[in-house]
C-alpha cells in the first residue's frame, strides 16, 4: 500500500506541477481557463471556482488544462469574455504559456534538490582506496587498500571526483600521489595505462586508469541556503545533460531501445526508492520531472514543444501554420508517440515476465 500510495503521490504531484504551470501563467496573462483536470478516469472530486472546474480524477496519469477558446474551432465558452480568449492572444503569450508546464517541472526538481542539498548536504565520496587491482600500475607502485590519496601532482585531493577527474585529464603521463597511510604520508609516482571500459550508457571507450577502486566512504559537507540553490542548480543542469545525452544515444542505437522505460519501470523505481525512504524518492522525483519536461519540450506536434514550434513558425511567417498541416503534423506527431508507448510497455512487460 506504501509503494502505491508512493507512486501516486509522485507521480500525481509532477503532473501537478506542469499542469499548474499553465495554469499559472495563463492566469497571468490574463486567459480564461475552463477546466484544471488532474488524473483521468472516474472522476473523484470536482468544483467550480469563478468560471473554472476544478477536477480530481482516480488514475493520476495525466492532467490537462482547458483554456478559453484554445483552437480555432472551439465555440467561444460561455462566461468568459472574449478578451480572455488564448487564440486572440499574440503568439508570444501563448508560446509561453505552453512553456510554462516544461518549465515549472525543471523549477520543481531545482527546489527538491534544493531542499535535500540544505536538509542533507552534499554527500562525497572520499579519496580512500578499497582494492588495488591484480597487474596494475597501482599495484606496481605499491599502493594498498585503506590507503587515502592527499593530493596528485601537488593538487589536493578532498574527494575520490577529484582524483578520478586529474587522472583522467593526465592521459598516460606519470603522476605523483602523495597517500596517508597508517598515520604517515607515502609519495609515489605511477603512470595510468589506457584500459577499455563501459560508460553510464554501455558504450566502451579507452580511458587512463591506475587500477585502484574506491571504498565508498562517504561524507556529508554540510550546505548553507545560498549554496544549496547553488548545488541544486548545478545537479539539475547536470541530470539535463545527461538526460539528452541519453536520448541522443538512444537516437544513435549506441543504447539499445530495449532500455527504453515506461510507467510501469517508473512505479517500480519508485516503490524500490520508497523502501529506501523519503530522501530517496524525493531525488528520483526531481529526476523524473527534469524527464518529463525534456520530454514535452520535444518538437513533435501533440507534445508542448510541437505548440512551441507552431507558435514561434507563426512568429516569424507573421500568420499561422494552416490548420491542414497541423492536422497532418498533429496526427503523424500522435502516431509516433503511440508507438513510443507501445515500445516502452513492451520493454517494461518484458522485465517482468522474460
Amino acid at each position: 500500500m506504501e509503494s502505491v500510495l508512493s507512486v501516486a503521490l509522485v507521480l500525481g504531484g509532477l503532473i501537478f506541477f506542469h499542469e499548474l504551470g499553465h495554469f499559472a501563467v495563463a492566469r497571468l496573462f490574463g486567459i480564461g481557463v475552463v477546466t484544471f483536470s488532474l488524473g483521468f478516469g472516474p472522476k473523484l472530486f470536482g468544483f467550480t471556482r469563478g468560471a473554472t472546474r476544478y477536477v480530481l480524477s482516480a488514475i493520476p496519469l495525466g492532467g490537462y488544462v482547458q483554456l478559453a477558446a484554445q483552437d480555432p474551432n472551439d465555440e467561444a465558452p460561455e462566461g468568459f469574455d472574449p478578451k480572455t480568449f488564448f487564440r486572440l492572444r499574440p503568439a508570444w503569450q501563448r508560446m509561453l504559456v505552453v512553456a510554462a508546464g516544461p518549465g515549472f517541472n525543471f523549477i520543481l526538481a531545482w527546489l527538491i534538490f534544493w531542499v535535500l542539498f540544505f536538509a542533507h548536504g552534499r554527500l562525497e565520496v572520499l579519496p580512500v582506496i578499497g582494492q588495488v587491482q591484480t597487474d596494475s600500475p597501482a599495484e606496481a607502485a605499491g599502493i594498498l587498500p585503506e590507503d587515502r590519496v592527499l593530493s596528485i601532482d601537488g593538487l589536493e585531493v578532498r574527494r575520490w571526483d577529484d582524483l578520478a577527474g586529474t587522472v583522467r585529464q593526465s592521459g598516460e603521463k606519470p603522476v605523483t600521489l602523495v597517500i596517508e597511510r597508517a598515520g604517515g604520508r607515502v609519495s609515489v609516482t605511477l603512470t595510468p595505462r589506457l584500459r577499455v571500459t563501459k560508460n553510464i550508457f554501455g558504450e566502451e571507450e579507452r580511458v587512463p586508469l591506475l587500477g585502484i577502486v574506491s571504498a565508498g566512504k562517504t561524507v556529508s559537507v554540510p550546505l548553507t541556503v545560498d549554496s544549496s540553490a547553488k548545488e541544486a542548480l548545478t545537479r539539475t543542469w547536470e541530470v539535463v545533460v545527461m538526460t539528452l545525452q541519453g536520448m541522443l544515444k538512444l537516437v544513435q542505437r549506441a543504447v539499445p531501445l530495449d532500455n527504453l522505460g515506461g510507467p510501469i519501470m517508473i512505479a517500480q523505481m519508485v516503490s524500490q526508492q520508497a523502501a529506501e525512504g523519503l530522501a530517496n524518492v524525493l531525488a528520483l522525483a526531481a529526476v523524473i520531472s527534469i524527464n518529463l519536461g525534456i520530454l514535452n519540450l520535444l518538437p513533435i506536434p501533440v507534445l508542448d514543444g510541437g505548440h512551441i514550434l507552431f507558435f514561434t513558425l507563426e512568429s516569424v511567417l507573421r500568420r499561422p501554420v494552416s490548420q491542414r498541416w497541423q492536422q497532418i503534423t498533429t496526427r503523424v506527431g500522435l502516431a509516433f508517440l503511440i508507438g513510443l508507448m507501445a515500445l516502452a510497455l513492451y520493454n517494461d512487460l518484458q522485465r517482468i515476465f522474460v
